[in-house]
């Protein structure tokens, strides 16, 4: 008994005295004067340390559902989310599909789903969402059954233990007794060592698994269990359940990973890498009937290589035979060492459960194959996706489309709707705000987000990214004076219908910054905020747009605030660093740039602004070291390169300034003042010839830098006493 109630004196002294956090999904917010329901930022700490733990996307949802109106939540992922853009992502496709069809209905759509989480996290969040009067519930998960916390390869915790222990690790996770345990076992497992900050797939290169991995099972055992917890949640809630089936990119998606037999012999071992190697050499070739052949012939070796099931595919699908490559093309995603995409056991899981709660409120929706008929050979591809399971425009409104028809048959007969046919893309897109602007910053978005593991390992990772980019540069093209009246006169027409849709005034704000009207966006983003005065973004926004408008001090604020509410955003410490350093606050910035640092070691930029820190506090020494870990971080980054030359200059380095400069001018050819400096130090070093070319080509660039102009006039001079010009 005196166990019991040390423990229960601990809790309540932890939870007066303030400490730990509040593991609930929602939190109460007045917001107008009106109470809401918003997204509580430390939910996720319950499954995640601090360092990687993925935020929830913004929520705003009355506390008391307004009569006459239909609240459907959406359960899942990072694809169920919307990511990379959550304002064009299927949900929002649904919303407005359903605002047109039905005028006279009022529909809320509170998507609760977020990145890198998967079944165990969203059971608490359905038992929440089981108490805020849902009318339906489309649940579409499945993709990080196997990185997601508790999984068989996460980076989070421990991977794939029973089901018991993770509801009791979770439980324990909700008292503060158990965050404070959990908090001293992290500080002192970690002998030392640096918190690990998010770093998006990459992080997971070294938890590669095999296919017949035994956590694998225990991972579909624990999946079944909580998608049925999940499913009675919402039946006992008295909602209409809506499953998902969910769809990937087999046809042009490769494995992120494969795994050869480690138990092969030595002679099958080397035989089967002379067959794949065949295969590869005869696909290259465009010879799909070779390569099928000693796909089929190494297969025998070795049937769970995923790489060989995915080639296999391939030179059978370039061959018409779309039956057969399908098998091999789902064989090389079940068998990923790298698993990020549901695979086939996961859906046949779905489907059982569809089975065995149908007709009891629950309709099964195969959106795999819904999807799959998109394409001629009847299974999903980049048609659908941008890379492995994130819809692009056209997946997410063909998704939001099927899901708003499946959500028209479960209405009450009352609901009147009106007399035509549902909203083409074109008519959702201008519904949705969506301009060549706002499609841009995805796209090339995205092709960055393709040039980072383990996308860049891919082989048809170059001309997916090329193919992104080249999206971005047509939509680019097109743009004008006119195509920026219409799409400003769009937003402002939809904000007229509906004001407060805070992710289309978003979308109006980063519209408005690209097409050049800083004001107005700095006007939106502030109305975004009394929108979601709980949420980051509008104070991260508005403290980079601030400072470019010689408000550093506002600027400031604004980028503390984004901080203080979301202590991992590294993209906020940087610009806080960059602000402080603007205001002579060289301390600060230093600071500032450290956090940042510490959250994403591998960001060569930081770690350069770090040195142009050093460098105007007179720490020469320490200048030099850090360009030079910067370069090393990005040999492909221009500036370290740049500044490190001048430190070097200054230092009688002449060697090593002129290579840097050179490597500068090389990264960053449309730059006068390297080819200038690059200049300078060719004419220290007797080098004329170079030195007049570096100095035209400065004056090419900028003809008015006087400077270029009297170097010139000297270097010329120099080459005709020596009789060479």
């Amino acid at each position: 008994m005196l166990p019991f109630l040390l423990l229960a004196a601990l809790e309540i002294g932890l939870r007066v005295g303030g400490y730990g956090f509040n593991p609930h999904f929602f939190k109460p917010l007045k917001i107008g004067g009106e109470d809401f329901w918003v997204q509580n930022d430390n939910f996720s700490f319950s499954f995640f340390p601090r360092e990687t733990a993925r935020n929830p996307g913004e929520v705003r949802m009355r506390a008391m559902k307004p009569p006459g109106t239909f609240r459907i939540f959406v359960f899942g992922e990072s694809a169920a989310m919307g990511d990379p853009e959550p304002a064009y992502g299927p949900a929002r496709y649904l919303e407005v599909q359903l605002r047109e069809q039905f005028p006279d209905t009022k529909f809320e759509i509170v998507n609760v789903a977020f990145t890198a989480i998967n079944s165990h996290v969203i059971v608490p969040i359905a038992r929440e969402c089981a108490r805020q009067a849902g009318d339906v519930w489309i649940i579409y998960l499945g993709n990080n059954e196997m990185v997601g916390p508790f999984g068989a390869a996460t980076v989070f915790g421990r991977q794939a233990p029973p089901l018991p222990y993770v509801r009791l690790a979770t439980a324990f996770q909700r008292t503060r007794s158990g965050q404070l345990a959990t908090a001293l076992a992290r500080k002192f497992n970690q002998h030392g060592a640096k918190p690990t900050s998010w770093g998006g797939m990459q992080m997971f290169l070294n938890n590669q698994i095999s296919p017949d991995s035994p956590l694998k099972e225990t991972v579909y055992r624990n999946f079944q269990q909580n998608l049925e917890d999940i499913v009675r949640a919402g039946l006992g809630s008295g909602a209409k359940i809506l499953l998902n089936t969910v769809a990937v990119n087999l046809q042009d998606c490769p494995p992120f990973a494969s795994l050869e037999k480690s138990n092969l012999p030595a002679t099958d071992r080397a035989q089967f890498g002379k067959l794949y190697a065949g295969a590869q050499q005869a696909e290259a070739q465009s010879n799909f009937v070779a390569a099928a052949q000693f796909c089929e012939s190494a297969a025998k070796l070795d049937p769970q290589c995923a790489g060989l099931q995915y080639l296999w595919g391939e030179s059978l699908l370039a061959q018409n035979d779309s039956p057969a490559a399908r098998k091999h093309l789902q064989l090389a995603c079940d068998e990923d060492a790298l698993p990020f995409r549901t695979d086939s056991r996961l859906n046949a899981i779905i489907r059982a459960a569809g089975d065995k709660f149908g007709g009891g409120g629950l309709t099964l929706f195969d959106a795999a194959a819904a999807l799959a008929t998109n394409n001629p050979s009847g299974m999903c591809g980049q048609e659908t996706f941008y890379e492995h399971v994130h819809f692009d425009f056209g997946g997410s409104y063909r998704l939001g489309l099927a899901w708003a028809q499946q959500v028209a048959d479960v209405l009450p007969a009352s609901v009147s709707r009106r007399g035509h046919g549902w909203a083409s893309q074109a008519e959702c897109d201008d519904l949705l705000g969506l301009s060549d602007w706002n499609r841009a910053l995805v796209f090339e978005h995205m092709a960055g987000r393709m040039q980072a593991p383990p996308f860049s390992s891919q082989p048809n990772n170059q001309q997916r990214a090329d193919n992104l980019r080249a999206r971005a540069r047509e939509l680019r093209a097109r743009m004008g004076p006119d195509q920026d009246e219409a799409a400003r006169a769009n937003f402002l027409k939809q904000l007229e219908k509906w004001p407060d849709d805070f992710l289309l005034r978003e979308n109006f704000a980063l519209f408005c910054q690209a097409s050049g009207d800083v004001p107005q966006s700095i006007a939106e983003w502030r109305r975004v905020h009394e929108l979601m005065p709980h949420d980051y973004l509008p104070y991260f926004q508005l403290g980079r747009m601030l400072v470019g408008q010689g408000q550093a001090a506002e600027a400031e604020t604004n980028l503390r605030l984004a901080v203080q509410i979301h202590p991992s955003l590294t993209e906020g410490w940087f610009e806080l660093g960059n602000v402080q350093v603007l205001q002579g606050n060289d301390a600060g910035a230093l600071a500032s740039y450290a956090v940042a640092r510490e959250q994403r070691p591998q960001d060569g930029q930081t770690v350069y602004r770090m040195g142009k820190v050093y460098a105007l506090s007179n720490r020469h020494a320490e200048a030099v070291q850090l360009y030079h870990e910067a370069i090393q971080l990005n040999p492909a980054d221009w500036e370290p390169h740049y500044e490190l030359g001048g430190e070097l200059d200054a230092a009688g380095q002449l060697d090593g300034a002129r290579n840097e400069f050179a490597a500068a001018v090389k990264l960053k050819p449309g730059y006068s003042r390297a080819h200038f400096n690059y200049g300078v130090l060719l004419a220290k070093q007797g080098r004329l010839e170079g030195a007049q070319q570096e100095f035209a080509e400065t004056l090419r660039l900028e003809p008015d830098y006087k400077n270029a102009q009297e170097s010139l006039a000297k270097v010329q001079m120099l080459l005709q006493s020596h009789g060479k010009n």
